[in-house]
């Protein structure tokens, strides 16, 4: 089988450039590497003093990064590995700090695109949507093992699919005559459990399904808050993180942290003096950015995109 080519748009790659406001000998960090379009950019920017760790738990977009990154051979080296495991990442590497970090939160085209991957409810493929084929867990797993409970759960929780109910009973009804194997035979079934009116316009009825499953599989949400605690702990001061996300969940959650990392004292103002301790460790340069309207026609995937962006003190 004639395997897609590696592709991913790299979404606000000017906006990330410039507010990561590179250091030319610094240490970055690109947590995502996916097919290497913003790791070349910061690979690009920095002299032969600075380094780039490019990360990815997909063996295509180590490959495909690999590929693309060969002309900063010098000053990148590649890892295999999910962000989550970053600051061992760092360890192993004996880096002790860093001057910035990017985390893209996004799946790449060629995961959508290729259908093997099952990540798409458009083409045929076995349920798979694994961003690491080397872990055991599937979208048929989840399909087909887990409770009605746990599918409407995480149907309404992740994919915010407020027909939930209705599918995950649809879901069990059709797995106890025979096994749900394939992603049209999914998306089939979660079109017939809709309403009509939940059918006309707008998305396509399976794509927060889809989202909701892919983000199970691969233990999404769970680890944006710790990875992006790790990092800002790794960041010399002035050091940025920038953070691309493509839902509001994902966004609410980088938001939160965020914001959290900004508090500062929490006393009653009559305390005479601070104890609970807290201190701002970082601030923000901006609010979020969006994909200006050039990208927008040039990929129209990119319209959930925002760009968060934290700068250590």
């Amino acid at each position: 089988m004639e395997t897609t080519v590696f592709s991913h748009y790299s979404v606000l790659k000017k906006e990330v450039i410039e507010s990561l406001a590179i250091r030319p000998d610094g240490i970055y960090v690109d947590c995502t590497a996916g097919g290497g379009g913003h790791s070349f950019e910061i690979a690009s920017s920095l002299n032969e003093n600075g380094r780039l760790i490019a990360i990815d738990r997909d063996d295509d977009a180590i490959r495909a990064a690999g590929k693309r990154l060969t002309p900063f051979a010098d000053r990148v080296t590649m890892v295999k590995s999910n962000f989550t495991e970053v600051a061992a990442v760092l360890k192993n590497l004996g880096i002790d700090s860093i001057d910035g970090a990017l985390i893209d939160l996004g799946v790449s085209s060629y995961q959508l695109d290729t259908a093997e991957r099952g990540f798409s409810y458009m083409q045929d493929a076995p349920l798979d949507m694994r961003m690491d084929r080397q872990q055991t867990l599937t979208a048929y797993d989840v399909i087909n093992g887990y409770s009605e409970a746990e599918l409407k759960k995480i149907l309404f929780t992740y994919g915010e699919e407020k027909f939930a109910p209705k599918i995950a009973s649809a879901i069990v009804r059709q797995r106890d005559i025979k096994p749900i194997e394939s992603t049209i035979e999914l998306s089939e079934l979660i079109k017939n459990a809709l309403p009509a009116k939940a059918k006309v316009g707008g998305h396509h009825p399976a794509k927060r399904s889809f989202q909701a499953i892919r983000i199970e599989v691969n233990g999404e949400l769970s680890a944006i808050e710790p990875t992006l605690r790790d990092l800002v702990s790794v960041l010399k001061p002035g050091g940025r993180l920038a953070v691309i996300t493509f839902h509001s969940l994902e966004d609410r959650i980088t938001k939160q942290t965020f914001a959290s990392l900004c508090g500062a004292c929490t006393c009653p103002p009559d305390f005479p003096v601070c104890v609970c301790g807290k201190k701002s460790i970082v601030r923000l340069p901006f609010k979020s950015l969006a994909p200006s309207e050039t990208e927008l026609e040039e990929n129209p995937r990119s319209r959930s995109a925002r760009l968060r962006v934290a700068e250590k003190l």
